[in-house]
């Protein structure tokens, strides 16, 4: 497994100077080869295979060590139309939004984690807001962010409060301005409908319009980019739930320290985590037993999702608050620790099976 994930982090030959004309509109981050240079008005970051990353200015030009990978982002401002609730497609909001300036109080900048254990080669503006209008519509579902109908200015309010934090701790950037708007005459009804009865087995599909085909699952690679999620930012969340200020007093002290002790518990797990085809040194999984320790691994990852959004609602609670933060907070790392044994199982028990 380890070698696996090293093999993540692996450095990229030297390679020419990529296409960097789109970044600041359509592209927000670039993977970058050695030898490249930070293009102007853009950031670069150097991460190695721990998840450790550094900046370089505009202009440097990048020098990696081994198991170091680049990439260089430019801080926006950028645009993007969101769809909160998925069965109202024609109510969106507008949000503008940048990436965070550097924050010296920190070691390491959110969005800078954010390239090192999520980005692939290009990270395209439309890809990155569907990742912020998957985290809205979690809290949303979730009753953790309300947006209801006919909302007022208090509610609003607390909306905003609540995105802006949630944007700011899951991938480090900032809001400029978020407001309403008609998405109405952008939607093809018809086909919103169509993609719907697809996904449905037993609808037939209409015999007068081609059907879409699902991509193959690429099992190994799903696996192996929700691990190394789970590698780098595990250890993130731990310190930002040790950095919780709690009241005086003993039970909720015990709570916490339970709680991170159970992380760090999952953390080694995760590192020692075995290869996704070995049910024994030599002896190969299921394809099917492979396909489960998958859905292991993203569903360990759903759960780290979670952790963030935790971590954003803590940064914006009162004290009366804190005991069902960190309810809710048990309840999360249940979930990481089951799905990541259960993704170390080779063989599955029948009890298990039918449980």
């Amino acid at each position: 497994m380890r070698n696996t994930m090293i093999g993540l982090f692996k450095r990229h030959p030297k390679a020419t100077q990529p296409d960097t004309a789109a970044l600041g509109t359509a592209t927000l981050a670039l993977r970058m080869g050695a030898g490249c240079t930070v293009p102007k008005g853009c950031t670069g970051v150097l991460a190695d295979h721990g998840g450790h990353t550094r900046r370089v200015a505009e202009g440097s030009r990048i020098v990696l060590a081994e198991t170091e990978n680049a990439f260089c982002f430019h801080p926006g401002p950028y645009g993007v139309d969101l769809v909160p609730f998925a069965a109202a497609p024609e109510l969106g909001l507008r949000l503008a939004f940048a990436v965070d300036g550097p924050d010296p109080r920190v070691a390491q900048q959110r969005f800078d984690l954010f390239l090192a254990s999520e980005a692939g080669d290009t990270l395209g503006v439309p890809e990155f807001g569907a990742s912020i209008e998957s985290a809205l519509r979690q809290e949303l579902a979730l009753g953790h962010l309300a947006l209801p109908p006919c909302t007022t200015l208090d509610e609003w309010n607390a909306f905003r409060g609540g995105l802006n934090q949630l944007l700011y701790t899951r991938f480090g950037i900032s809001v400029d301005d978020c407001v309403p708007v008609d998405l109405g005459d952008r939607i093809d009804y018809a086909q919103l409908l169509l993609a719907r009865a697809v996904s449905v087995p037993e609808a037939p599909a209409a015999p007068s319009q081609p059907v879409p085909v699902a991509a193959p699952f690429d099992a190994h690679g799903s696996d192996a980019r929700a691990l190394r999620r789970l590698f780098l930012e595990l250890p993130c969340v731990m310190h930002g739930l040790r950095m919780a200020v709690l009241p005086p007093g003993q039970a909720l002290f015990q709570q916490h320290v339970a709680l991170l002790q159970r992380l760090d518990h999952v953390s080694l797990s995760v590192n020692t985590m075995p290869a996704l085809e070995l049910a024994a040194p030599g002896e190969m999984l299921a394809a099917e037993r492979q396909l489960a320790r998958t859905r292991h691994s993203l569903r360990a990852s759903a759960a780290l999702d979670e952790a963030w959004a935790l971590l954003a609602r803590l940064g914006l609670a009162t004290d009366n608050d804190l005991a069902a933060l960190f309810d809710d907070a048990d309840r999360i790392v249940a979930n990481l620790e089951h799905e990541c044994a259960a993704r170390r199982v080779a063989i599955v028990s029948s009890e298990s099976a039918t449980a």
